[in-house]
């Protein structure tokens, strides 16, 4: 089985900055697809950033300029770094990964991490 471990979401006043990072373990063969997503009260999830393990990424417009991703293509991991946030951030960041699970080289799976808070207010 494959598990995504998120860490570092908290409370930080606007303006403030904050680092996310998740951690894949288990059966994993490659990573194809890791990053971010985010889902404020009443609204639908939606996609903050991911990067390819070749190094493409893909933003959000709002965070475009303020967020950056990170990966360690070795370690199975991904971060967020986060700038200049405001309170229209506060959301559940949840990490994903599409990946191919060792032993079976031909098919993507899906992966979700539990969610971790970020809540930006004065």
């Amino acid at each position: 089985q494959v598990q995504l471990v998120e860490s570092g979401g908290g409370s930080v006043q606007p303006g403030g900055s904050l680092r996310l990072s998740c951690a894949a373990s288990g059966r994993i063969f490659s990573i194809n697809l890791m990053g971010w997503y985010r889902q404020a009260p009443g609204k639908e999830r939606e996609l903050v950033a991911l990067m390819s393990s070749s190094g493409s990424t893909n933003y959000a417009d709002s965070v475009k300029g303020r967020f950056t991703i990170s990966r360690d293509n070795a370690k199975n991991m991904v971060s967020l770094a986060m700038n200049s946030l405001n309170p229209e951030a506060t959301a559940v960041y949840y990490c994903k990964a599409i990946l191919q699970r060792s032993g079976i080289p031909d098919r993507l799976f899906d992966y979700w991490g539990q969610g971790t808070q970020v809540t930006v207010s004065s």
